[in-house]
């Protein structure tokens, strides 16, 4: 049985599994990846979940401040092994609940046109796409999103 943390961007187990997405997303994204990668820094990020099934850690997912309505989510990964069983969702949620409990009105997010796994994640949870916000007005391979809590 999967089950869910709260913690900080400082969880080592968060850490392995950031390692594991940005080895995927700078295969993705070739030469666009540098432009990506600076906007995913995870120092100090105080908003982190990550998901376990059992003791082993196999997903995760963080929030972040972006203005005073919206919490922006961030660095969202679930193991190969682990894909279809509900985990980005199950995580997904528990971002959105923090962000409702800490009074944000929304969250919003960048995602890549080559990521069509994580396109489908956040349509079938309800996001909308919104026209590119901040450092992705312009971006081509940029799609963003938004969901009211």
């Amino acid at each position: 049985m999967v089950s869910c943390i709260c913690t900080t961007s400082d969880n080592t187990d968060f850490k392995a599994l950031v390692a594991l997405l940005d080895a995927d997303l700078r295969l993705r994204d070739g030469d666009e990846h540098a432009f990506y990668a600076q906007y995913n820094k995870t120092d100090a990020i105080k908003h982190v979940i990550v998901a376990y099934d059992g003791d082993v850690p196999v997903g995760c997912g963080a929030i972040k401040d972006y203005d005073a309505d919206a919490m922006e989510v961030k660095r969202m990964y679930v193991t190969k092994d682990m894909r279809g069983h509900g985990i980005a969702s199950a995580i997904l949620k528990e971002l959105e609940n923090w962000a409702a409990e800490l009074h944000y009105q929304k969250c919003i997010l960048e995602t890549g046109k080559k990521q069509p796994e994580a396109i489908a994640l956040y349509l079938k949870n309800n996001y909308t796409i919104i026209p590119n916000y901040g450092q992705y007005t312009g971006i081509e391979n940029s799609v963003c999103f938004e969901k009211r809590l």
